[in-house]
């Protein structure tokens, strides 16, 4: 069975970790073959392109298709992916990410896929946005919803959301958690060596902070929670993990604020380093506005760090209140940082809430179960629409 993925970009993430790891768990079953699609990925984020360098044929990249609305590269783009999906006759289309996900579904249509499943790694709509864009890309949604034949998600959030929006029926949603190496991260390298060059004193208390330095990210409410920490917890620091197009204007506002001394940017870091980074840190804030399950919750917990987060889409179904770490109501920059007080004044919670976290992440979050459960779809997708399979 022929099976073809599609995705925006392959910059350093979480949704294009768990499109490649997909890809590439997929093909090792012999009745997959298995393909990817991409637009270019530019930028300070950096690339995983590489990933394919010595895997011909498996990645195909697509000049026009690029995150922003551009309608002139966007309408190339759809007449691209048709006729690729035309040509090489796939018997099912897998979408991720927002414009990816609306002009792969459009085009699978237009070629008669007839498996279209789009795979939802977070919102593309939302309060996070103007009026007149969540207007558009909602409808966008509801237009491309027509033509799927079934939804991942990686939570139930996201499934909530969409159907309340209109888009699909309750059974064409199956959540899916966004799998990783998870052994990786229950037994890091010794971080020591990396906190001494990061310059990071034994005794300091480290806040990790994972993820793309771009909007919604809360890069400037942790900043703000920090400074009001250190009063009573002169020793903080936050370690931003993550490069990306607002790292300048972070760094600014952390001078601004006093924090030179107190913010580490250790810039773009491969995902095959991150377990050593997590392991460097006393716990991991994440205060984003949107995503459905960030990646950096569950791997946090897989390092045994307790986590804290806003209360953003499928956040509660990993950081669980005072069991693997606390979850905050969003922009209560206050309550982040008595949480923050919390864990800095008391090393058994830290350990009872981090311990907890990795016994959940290690049954639930591994590569092969998410694989498993795809390869388990895309069977019974195709046994009702009466595909053989070998």
């Amino acid at each position: 069975m022929r099976i073809t993925h599609v995705i925006t970009r392959l910059i350093v993430g979480g949704a294009q970790e768990n499109t490649i790891s997909s890809v590439l768990g997929l093909r090792k079953n012999p009745a997959f073959e298995v393909n990817l699609i991409s637009g270019p990925s530019p930028g300070p984020e950096g690339s995983l392109e590489s990933t394919f360098a010595n895997l011909p044929g498996v990645l195909t990249l697509v000049p026009e298709l690029v995150r922003p609305v551009h309608p002139w590269k966007d309408w190339i783009a759809l007449r691209r992916l048709t006729k690729i999906f035309r040509a090489e006759k796939p018997q099912i289309v897998h979408t991720h990410s927002g414009k990816a996900g609306i002009l792969g579904r459009l085009a699978a249509a237009r070629a008669n896929v007839p498996i279209i499943i789009h795979h939802i790694h977070g919102p593309s709509f939302g309060p996070f946005q103007g009026a007149l864009a969540n207007l558009v890309f909602t409808a966008a949604e509801r237009y491309a919803g027509r033509v799927t034949t079934h939804f991942l998600c990686t939570a139930n959030a996201m499934a909530k959301l969409y159907l309340a929006a209109g888009i699909g029926t309750p059974e064409m949603y199956t959540r899916v958690l966004s799998g990783f190496r998870v052994e990786s991260f229950l037994n890091p390298p010794d971080s020591a060596p990396l906190r001494a060059r990061l310059g990071i004193g034994p005794g300091d208390f480290v806040i990790g902070k994972i993820g793309r330095l771009a909007p919604l990210k809360g890069h400037a409410d942790l900043l703000q929670a920090v400074r009001a920490l250190l009063p009573q917890i002169p020793n903080a620091k936050i370690l931003f993990i993550g490069s990306g197009a607002l790292r300048s204007g972070i760094e600014t506002q952390a001078r601004a604020l006093g924090l030179e001394r107190h913010a580490i940017f250790a810039g773009l870091v491969r995902p095959e380093e991150m377990p050593l980074y997590i392991a460097a840190t006393d716990c991991v804030a994440h205060l984003s506005r949107r995503e459905a399950l960030s990646r950096a919750l569950p791997q946090a917990l897989a390092t045994g760090k307790p986590v804290i987060s806003y209360d953003f889409d499928g956040a509660d179904e990993v950081c669980i209140e005072n069991e693997t770490g606390f979850l905050v109501r969003t922009g209560d920059i206050a309550t982040v940082t008595d949480r923050l007080l919390q864990l800095a004044n008391d090393p058994d919670l830290r350990r009872r809430l981090g311990k907890r976290g990795q016994e959940m992440v290690a049954k639930q979050f591994t590569i092969e179960h998410m694989i498993e459960q795809q390869s388990q779809i895309y069977m019974t997708l195709a046994k009702a629409r009466g595909i053989s399979v070998p």
